[in-house]
C-alpha cells in the first residue's frame, strides 16, 4: 500500500434485491471488497464478475468481515437469514424497511449476539445510489460508535443523517416523512381529478400545483414552533374554525366536478372532531390536529 493509497473497509452485504443490488454496485465501484450472500445465489452472478466474493451461506458471509450490512424484504427476513450466525464482535448495519418497534427489538437482539447495531432508513430509490448528486440519503439510529467507525463506507452509496442512539428512530424518520409525501400524493391526485374532464392542459396546469405546493411547504416550520410552543404562535393566520367554515366549498366543487371526495374526506373528518372538542371556540390551528391524532 503506497502511502496514497487509503485502505477501503471490507464489507458484507446480505441480499442483492434492485435496493441490495445498486449498494454493492456503489461499492464495488469505490473500491471497497465486498461479500455477497442472496437466497437465489444467481443474483451474484454479475457483482463476482465485478469482483464481489458469493459466499455460500449467510454465516458464510457473516464470517468474512466485520461490517455487516442487511437488505432484505422484511425483518423476519433478517432473523431467518442471521439464524445460526455468529455475531459475536460484528457491527450489523439493517437496511431492512420495518417499524421503530421492530428495529429497537432487532437492536437487543443483536446486542444478546455480542453484535453493535445500526438501523438504517433509506430515503432513495435504486437509481439514486451511488449518485451523489441525486440527493439520496439514509437515516441512521442505534450505536453511535458504530456510525462514528464506519460513517464514511456507510456515506459511498448515500449520504448518511444519524438521528440517535435510539434504535428505533430511523424507522420512525422514515416512516414520517414517507407518510407526508402519501398525503402529498393524496391532494396532487385530487386535485388533476378536478380538471380531468375539463379543457385544461394538465401539464400547464402541473407547474401551478408544483409552485403552490412549494410555497405552502414553510407550513411545516410553522407547525413545527406551535408544537414546541405548545400553542398558537403569532404566525397562525388560520383558525381551525375558518379552515372548517370552507370545507362546503370542496366538497361541493368535488361533486359537480364527478370526483369522489374520498381522499379529503378523513382529514375533514378530523378537522370538524377537532372543533367540536375545542374549548375555545374554534380559535385553535389546524395544527391541533397534530395532538387529535394522538387520542
Amino acid at each position: 500500500m503506497t502511502d496514497t493509497t487509503v485502505e477501503k473497509t471490507p464489507v458484507t452485504l446480505l441480499g442483492l434485491g434492485a435496493m441490495g443490488a445498486a449498494l454493492a454496485r456503489a461499492w464495488l465501484a469505490a473500491g471497497h471488497p465486498l461479500t455477497v450472500w442472496n437466497r437465489t445465489p444467481a443474483r451474484a452472478t454479475a457483482l463476482t464478475a465485478d469482483g464481489a466474493r458469493a459466499a455460500r451461506t449467510a454465516a458464510e458471509a457473516v464470517a468474512a468481515n466485520p461490517l455487516i450490512v442487511v437488505c432484505l424484504l422484511d425483518d423476519a427476513s433478517v432473523g431467518e437469514a442471521l439464524d445460526g450466525a455468529d455475531l459475536a464482535g460484528k457491527d450489523l448495519v439493517d437496511l431492512t424497511t420495518g417499524t421503530p418497534a421492530q428495529a429497537r427489538a432487532r437492536a437487543e437482539w443483536a446486542h444478546e449476539r455480542g453484535a453493535r447495531y445500526l438501523d438504517g432508513g433509506i430515503m432513495a430509490i435504486p437509481p439514486m445510489i451511488g449518485v451523489p448528486e441525486a440527493g439520496g440519503y439514509v437515516f441512521y439510529s442505534g450505536s453511535r460508535d458504530l456510525f462514528a467507525q464506519h460513517q464514511q463506507t456507510l456515506a459511498v452509496p448515500a449520504g448518511t443523517t444519524y438521528v440517535g442512539e435510539n434504535a428505533g428512530f430511523a424507522a420512525l424518520y422514515d416512516v414520517a416523512l414517507l407518510s407526508a409525501m402519501y398525503g402529498m400524493f393524496a391532494g396532487v391526485t385530487h386535485a388533476f381529478a378536478l380538471i380531468r374532464e375539463e379543457d385544461i392542459d394538465p401539464v400547464s396546469f402541473a407547474p401551478l400545483l408544483a409552485d403552490w405546493l412549494v410555497a405552502m411547504a414553510p407550513a411545516v416550520h410553522q407547525t413545527a414552533e406551535h408544537l414546541r410552543a405548545g400553542g398558537p404562535t403569532e404566525e397562525d393566520v388560520s383558525s381551525l374554525a375558518m379552515q372548517v367554515a370552507g370545507i362546503p366549498t370542496f366538497l361541493g366543487t368535488a361533486e359537480q366536478q364527478g370526483v369522489s371526495p374520498e381522499l379529503l374526506s378523513p382529514y375533514f373528518a378530523l378537522m370538524r372532531r377537532g372543533l367540536t372538542e375545542s374549548e375555545s371556540g374554534g380559535k385553535e390551528s389546524p395544527t391541533d390536529l397534530v395532538d387529535l391524532l394522538l387520542h
